[in-house]
């Protein structure tokens, strides 16, 4: 069965984003340079890669032969994994790493290394969390299992009042999910309600893609290890999940201090599925920037500190957000529009934590 359909008033101050664009588009052009990715990312790419398969290459070879030493490697591989999937597969996923739309779907292919599978990501992540960000039971980015209540319009229960405290936990354990078991969940949920995920490929097939690629994944990153590195098993297990808590502990905070903050807005549509604010106006109010003058911190991140500017424009490359976000900032204030920024990381981690404590007390 299908989601009721959600629409927008995209004639409410229509003007916004058409000048936004217009400004957008005249950067590039008397700039003369591409809405795609650079040598930048491409630099980025190569570096978080090599930081991704060096220590595991290390490990494996005898370089690396001291638990404490594989412990460093692990937690470094954790980084890398967080680094490949915000730098390199996010972009690709969005067709916005290259023109070439080949380069784009081999890259977004790097989501396998995360333990994720591209096409249940795109569904999630571009359609919908991108499609009705922050609206309760559309965007899944805010609709997580029941013992999180990132949405003020989900159900009050009494375990949320701690879940400023626990919810880091299941953020470090997020893309061990994706390894293990919420791939298969989300495939069989998008097959019931019909979603058209490929246009070339069944869901027979894609099932199998899916049950493949997690064998492999798991072959190369526990199966090999355990077999070559000359530690007890439970060492090899023990430095795995750690890598994927690392990795989910950093993506959680990225994305999540981006929407559910004490300033964005959780829309409601009403009877007839109707969202009062335009598209653009509708991701102005449920996003968040954060640390916009930190170029090292946005480097090593992909820019998703910038995340109205990713929202408003998703087909442009991360490397074009901070350029791209004065436009962004000076049009929505001319039209008196919300534009939400956080001046740092740690105050927006701060300010997220507020808000995890506020949605676990307060009823919708």
């Amino acid at each position: 069965m299908s989601l009721k359909k959600v629409s927008f008033n995209n004639q409410n101050r229509a003007e916004f984003m058409q000048e936004l664009r217009s400004q957008v588009k005249d950067y590039f052009d008397k700039n003369n340079i591409s809405k795609y990715g650079n040598a930048n990312l491409v630099i980025k790419t190569i570096f978080m890669l090599i930081l991704y398969f060096a220590p595991y290459v290390m490990m494996l070879t005898g370089v690396i032969q001291s638990i404490p030493g594989m412990f460093i490697c692990w937690i470094i591989m954790g980084v890398a994994m967080a680094g490949v999937g915000m730098v390199v597969m996010h972009d690709a996923n969005h067709g916005s790493f290259s023109k070439n739309s080949k380069t784009n779907n081999f890259l977004a292919k790097t989501l396998y290394l995360l333990g994720g599978f591209p096409t249940t990501w795109r569904e999630q992540h571009n359609s919908l969390h991108h499609g009705f960000t922050n609206i309760n039971g559309y965007d899944e980015d805010i609709s997580p299992i029941s013992i999180l209540r990132f949405n003020p319009h989900r159900p009050l229960k009494k375990i949320h009042r701690f879940q400023y405290i626990y919810a880091w936990f299941f953020y470090g354990i997020m893309t061990l999910s994706w390894a293990t078991t919420k791939d298969f969940r989300q495939l069989a949920n998008y097959k019931k309600r019909n979603v058209a995920l490929s246009s070339r490929l069944n869901y027979n097939f894609l099932l199998y893609d899916l049950i493949v690629s997690k064998a492999l994944y798991f072959i190369v990153f526990l199966v090999i290890p355990l077999l070559l590195i000359p530690v007890s098993w439970s060492w090899i297990v023990l430095f795995f999940v750690v890598m994927h808590f690392v990795c989910g502990i950093i993506l959680g905070a990225v994305f999540q201090v981006a929407h559910v903050m004490p300033t964005t807005a959780f829309p409601v549509p009403d009877e007839e599925g109707n969202i009062e604010h335009n598209w653009a106006i509708h991701q102005l109010k449920t996003t968040s920037d954060y640390s916009p003058k930190s170029r090292v911190f946005s480097w090593l991140i992909g820019g998703l500190n910038f995340q109205v500017e990713h929202h408003l424009f998703p087909n442009i490359s991360h490397v074009h957000y901070r350029k791209i976000s004065q436009y962004v900032k000076r049009t929505a204030h001319k039209y008196k529009l919300p534009y939400h920024v956080q001046p740092n990381f740690v105050k927006a981690v701060y300010n997220h934590i507020k808000m995890l404590k506020s949605l676990g007390n307060q009823p919708g």
